[in-house]
């Protein structure tokens, strides 16, 4: 009896502490300075009759935010949930789907940034969603790009529920964000770029890539020739600079992961030719695979135009008309 009383006491004990344990977890570090707010300021100085581009639902779109596309188990912030937000048609049917990655410099950001342009799409007939991803401060690479994969993962096992075509599904992002696309999508089929984060009973193979502003090899002079502080984003995010992780910046740099089975590409470009380092290279490699590349570009120097207007709407018809064009394939 006082062996089972002592067995007992303990079991609460544990279980008390264990609760105010899950209680106690630091909260996850984030960095806030990239927002639209921070951006439109910044911009205006240069471009007076830039307007934002509004997180307004379209008539015959329906919403689903904050859906829980994995969780992360013993994370040092404890069980991680990663949200995704989803926009789809009303009408019934199926609908090709496009997963939405926002830039940050792999830092800050988050996936409301892509929020106008996913309700432009999903208003066009696609099933737009927009992911949370780990950034820099909580996970270094390659957890991103694990991140992602699950949300793929999760939107084939998902399909029947939210109206998703399963052979029409692609990713795009911006800046940072595109640069994973286009790792993502040039490592389908790559084991090692997989994870473990949920849903491994379906592919995350992507039928296309849309690549805004996100830089394709950060070995190519463009990137590499840059000048860099040991607090520049893609050091924190690789871990060390190229000198230090040389095998690191090559792994995370999606032109060394292409092939002849790699799917058809979109480079929409602001007029900053850094972002589109290795770019050129990469398209003449699909050129003689005979794989269908697409280029558009803005010649005007901001950076994140695809959060503004005049720019939101045609970027989102380049999207479109390339995702139409191919996903038909």
């Amino acid at each position: 009896m006082r062996l089972f009383t002592q067995t007992i006491f303990f079991l609460i004990f544990f279980l008390s502490f264990q609760n105010r344990a899950q209680k106690t977890v630091s909260t996850i570090p984030r960095d806030t300075s990239f927002n639209i707010t921070n951006e439109y300021k910044k911009q205006l100085k240069h471009f007076p009759d830039i307007k934002i581009a509004k997180d307004i639902l379209p008539a015959g779109v329906t919403e689903n935010r904050q859906l829980v596309y994995a969780t992360l188990k013993y994370t040092p912030f404890g069980d991680r949930d990663l949200h995704l937000d989803l926009f789809s048609p009303k009408k019934p049917g199926k609908y090709p789907a496009i997963i939405m990655i926002h830039g940050g410099g792999w830092r800050s950001g988050d996936k409301k940034l892509q929020i106008p342009m996913a309700q432009k799409l999903a208003a066009k007939g696609m099933v737009a969603l927009c992911v949370e991803y780990q950034l820099s401060m909580e996970a270094k690479y390659p957890a991103a790009v694990y991140n992602i994969k699950s949300a793929i993962r999760w939107a084939r096992a998902n399909a029947e529920k939210y109206n998703i075509d399963t052979n029409k599904i692609a990713v795009s992002g911006c800046s940072a964000g595109g640069q994973l696309a286009m790792l993502v999508g040039l490592t389908n089929g790559i084991a090692s770029k997989e994870g473990d984060q949920g849903n491994s009973g379906f592919s995350s193979e992507v039928q296309a890539i849309v690549d805004i502003d996100g830089v394709v090899d950060f070995l190519a002079p463009l990137s590499l020739n840059l000048t860099r502080k040991p607090n520049s984003p893609d050091v924190e995010w690789l871990g060390g600079t190229f000198f230090e992780k040389p095998e690191v910046w090559k792994d995370a740099s999606g032109i060394f992961w292409a092939n002849e089975k790699s799917c058809p590409i979109l480079f929409i470009n602001s007029g900053y030719p850094r972002f589109h380092a290795g770019q050129d290279e990469l398209i003449g490699m699909m050129k003689g695979w005979g794989i269908y590349t697409e280029v558009h570009k803005f010649d005007e120097k901001i950076h994140p135009f695809w959060l503004f207007e005049p720019w939101v709407d045609p970027t989102v018809n380049y999207i479109h008309n390339f995702l139409i064009k191919n996903l038909k394939k």
